[in-house]
């Protein structure tokens, strides 16, 4: 579904995004994760055509950027990290509003915005101002927006930031029940455990090159699927083994306080770059 081949971006002489090749396949929850600065966000927004690439090529749906720009617009969905709603007009006009900025025509607008509130679980709001909406409920809304027109790929940029962790759970569900309806999903994330429990496989992004490329599960086991943690002056430490025997056998040896636990893809993230997620 999207093509990514040797992708460059450069701002004079930055380099945002380095030679980024992927390829994301249909109905796929694809996650892009990185520390501030990574290229993740520019990324998405050459995907979205909201600027365009230094070098490179990208492809959606067999279709190439730029050349079949208006073919690629019918057919994604972009939901920013930003609230963009119209916070006067209430759930159901911003969803009106939009379909008419759509064409879509009238019966099968108002079909949509009936089953897509009823999707995102706002039928019951659906006359409510925006600005009278929680955090949570703007988010889905948004995401009801997005799928208005029915695209084959939606776009999510930190779509939980913000939120609190219930919220973010019921997020979860939706987006997860939007890739069972074959929808591809690509988003950004700084919530590492978003993306372990979304994620069918995670691209890892550092000074704008990718630097790991599989699922959560394997990035671990590639790692070490057992942890050996303790402290000492300079701080926490940790060492990764691919058996509780071998890890059980390490910590014996050490003469202070240790803690086995099974690695995750925080652990992966620390150790390919040497920061936490959001650093």
């Amino acid at each position: 579904m999207i093509q990514i081949s040797n992708l460059v971006k450069k701002f004079g002489e930055r380099t945002a995004v380095d030679g980024i090749s992927l390829n994301i396949g249909q109905g796929e929850i694809f996650g892009l994760l990185g520390p501030n600065g990574a290229g993740k966000t520019t990324t998405i927004r050459m995907l979205t055509m909201l600027t365009r690439p230094t070098a490179g090529t990208l492809n959606i749906n067999g279709w190439q950027l730029p050349q079949d720009e208006q073919k690629i617009k019918q057919i994604i969905g972009i939901v920013p990290q930003h609230f963009n709603l119209d916070t006067d007009l209430t759930a159901q006009e911003n969803l009106e509003l939009h379909g008419r900025l759509q064409h879509i025509p009238e019966k099968k607008r108002q079909q949509r915005i009936g089953e897509l509130l009823a999707y995102v679980e706002l039928a019951e709001r659906a006359d409510d101002k925006v600005q009278n909406l929680s955090g949570g409920m703007k988010r889905r809304l948004m995401i009801a927006r997005a799928l208005l027109h029915e695209p084959q790929v939606l776009f999510l940029d930190e779509p939980t930031v913000g939120l609190d962790p219930q919220v973010r759970r019921r997020l979860w569900d939706l987006i997860r029940r939007m890739a069972g309806d074959k929808l591809t999903v690509l988003l950004t994330t700084h919530y590492i455990e978003e993306a372990e429990f979304l994620c069918g496989r995670v691209a890892i992004l550092e000074k704008g090159r990718l630097i790991a490329l599989n699922s959560p599960s394997a990035l671990c086991r590639r790692l070490g699927v057992y942890v050996v943690e303790w402290n000492i002056d300079e701080g926490r430490q940790t060492k990764f083994f691919h058996t509780r025997e071998e890890a059980a056998a390490f910590a014996g040896k050490l003469t202070m306080t240790t803690t086995i636990r099974r690695s995750n893809l925080e652990d992966v993230f620390v150790e390919l770059t040497g920061r936490k997620v959001a650093g």
